[in-house]
């Protein structure tokens, strides 16, 4: 049986911005399965969870394969499953956690784009949106390995855009700011720390502590999902919230000598070297 309703699939859908997205789409009018390691349902939700290890090919194409079953089709692919690292220096990650890390936040949105194009080739259409970050397209420092994750789904998503969009399949990017979410609460700490980064790892934590009080709501990144999921002529790029909005226009404009000192002012990192 095909399915009436548009159908979604959103990973990472447990908390923050995930689950707002798949409540978000769900309200919309899609027909949304939430994923997580568990796949453990919330109390009340109007999407079904289901588990999913983005990490393994066998977890994925069984995903895919079990929502294709009951639906008969994809049409929407939110790609959002992911972690970060506390801030730290680069160098105090082994390569092992920088694996981890992109195994997750790039490989893992790479296995699922894998899984669903198919069925999207096949029915002349679908979208898929990525969720990235103002990391995107700005430096963190010591937050390098989550920045390097994030520029690695812009260019990505970027090139597949154009490989897709002459078969109804169209790619977007969506670029949030700080956002209240439980994500910085199940940061994996630097696997080596260094004592000569030390001074700087918590000036920088204090920094990020200090902002994420203002923070926007993960509500805001759904809407912004919602309105590239339904967009007749979707962008490439969307921001989520007025201060990834500023940085995207300040990245675009400011001369580059600006920019870098505004991010080593912010982040304090002068003072906290000396």
């Amino acid at each position: 049986m095909k399915s009436k309703s548009t159908v979604a699939i959103v990973t990472g859908a447990s908390s923050g911005i995930g689950e707002a997205t798949a409540h978000r789409l769900a309200v919309a009018g899609y027909k949304v399965y939430g994923t997580s390691r568990r796949g453990t349902q919330s109390s009340g939700q109007p999407f079904e969870m289901l588990p999913l290890d983005v990490t393994s090919d066998t977890s994925v194409e069984a995903l895919v394969k079990e929502v294709v079953r009951s639906e008969g089709r994809i049409d929407l692919l939110v790609n959002n499953a992911g972690f970060g690292v506390a801030p730290g220096g680069a160098e105090e990650s082994s390569i092992e956690q920088a694996q981890a890390i992109f195994d997750t936040n790039f490989f893992g949105l790479i296995r699922m784009t894998r899984a669903v194009l198919p069925h999207m080739r096949q029915q002349g259409s679908g979208r898929i949106i990525n969720m990235s970050s103002v990391l995107g397209f700005l430096p963190m420092p010591y937050g390098a390995l989550y920045a390097a994750t994030k520029h690695a789904v812009e260019g990505y998503s970027e090139s597949l855009d154009h490989e897709l969009r002459t078969r109804g399949i169209r790619v977007s990017v969506v670029e949030p700011a700080y956002t209240k979410t439980p994500f910085d609460a199940n940061f994996l700490e630097p696997d080596t720390k260094l004592d000569a980064y030390r001074d700087a790892r918590v000036a920088v934590n204090q920094r990020v502590k200090e902002v994420m009080a203002t923070a926007d709501a993960p509500g805001v990144v759904a809407e912004v999902v919602l309105k590239a999921a339904r967009a007749a002529s979707p962008k490439l790029r969307y921001t989520a919230g007025v201060l990834a909005g500023r940085l995207r226009l300040l990245r675009t404009y400011a001369p580059v000598g600006l920019m870098d000192a505004g991010i080593r002012k912010d982040l304090r990192l002068d003072a906290a070297a000396r």
